[in-house]
């Protein structure tokens, strides 16, 4: 996380020898360039947001003071000091903090003097983002003829995800697909809907569960439960019963009348044969 910019200080070096030739300098005299270790240019690395320090060397070889007012391009950076000036045969230290983007990115640390002469310091910046694979299946919806739901990756890595379908009815398995790569590239914070076609029954309480894996060990399971009627959805434990009830009566109504069509004699019903009509709410 960003941490608070601490106020650095500004060092002023009095050179009592010749000044050795330093980096972004030209004929007037003055240079910027990384302090320390000979470098051409800053690279600073950390996760996004993370807040680095480091410190530009700004040299004066020349006989006359030199006004230099500092600032960055590309980036977010906070000076110690962004106006200074230069007496003639010395070298300035300027602390300075830069706040790492969200991606990998190059910026400039700019000084500018009072004659408009401009020195211009690169500075790398590497977002070190760590690698997380999550995806999530959301909003599963059954139809008549198909399924729809959204697919969510909620990781840093693009996926390319694979779905099984599997539905159960009151009495057994209605669809079983085997696991298949879809025909999407999800990005990182992505989401997409999706639909998977099927032939729902006529009249069945349904479970209906979407298995979706990706590279890496990803995966993410959805179930749902819903009536499949002419009524439409059902909802609730009364709706399971009253649809389970229904379709049973259903099924031995048909076995009763296949008997009775290979000659069988069945017994007279005690009750009049069960109707459809308004057997679920």
């Amino acid at each position: 996380m960003p941490s608070a910019v601490r106020v650095l200080g500004l060092t002023l070096l009095t050179l009592l020898a010749a000044v050795p030739a330093a980096h972004a300098a030209g004929d007037d005299g003055w240079s910027a360039a990384p302090a320390g270790e000979a470098r051409p240019s800053f690279y600073a690395e950390g996760g996004p947001g993370t807040v680095l320090e480091d410190t530009v060397s700004l040299t004066n070889r020349g006989r006359a003071p030199v006004d230099v007012s500092l600032r960055a391009e590309g980036a977010e950076v906070t000076f110690a000091d962004a106006r200074l000036r230069l007496p003639p045969g010395t070298r300035t230290e300027v602390p300075f903090t830069v706040t790492v983007p969200a991606h990998d990115a190059t910026a400039r640390l700019v000084a500018r003097a009072s004659d408009g002469t401009t020195r211009r310091v690169p500075v790398h910046l590497r977002a070190t983002v760590p690698t997380v694979a999550a995806l999530t299946v959301e909003h599963v919806r059954v139809h008549a003829d198909r399924i729809t739901y959204e697919l969510v990756n909620r990781g840093t890595t693009p996926l390319a995800p694979r779905l099984a379908v599997h539905a159960d009815g009151l009495l057994g398995p209605l669809l079983d697909r085997a696991p298949r790569t879809l025909p999407v590239a999800l990005a990182p914070g992505s989401r997409t809907e999706l639909s998977e076609p099927w032939d729902g029954p006529a009249l069945d309480r349904v479970e209906v569960r979407l298995t979706a894996t990706a590279a890496g060990g990803v995966r993410d399971e959805a179930r749902v439960s819903a009536g499949v009627g002419p009524w439409g959805a059902v909802a609730g434990g009364a709706g399971v019963v009253a649809a389970g009830g229904a379709l049973l009566a259903v099924r031995r109504l048909s076995a009763v009348r296949r008997r009775g069509r290979r000659g069988a004699t069945p017994a007279e019903p005690s009750c009049p044969e069960p109707e459809l009509t308004g057997a679920v709410s």
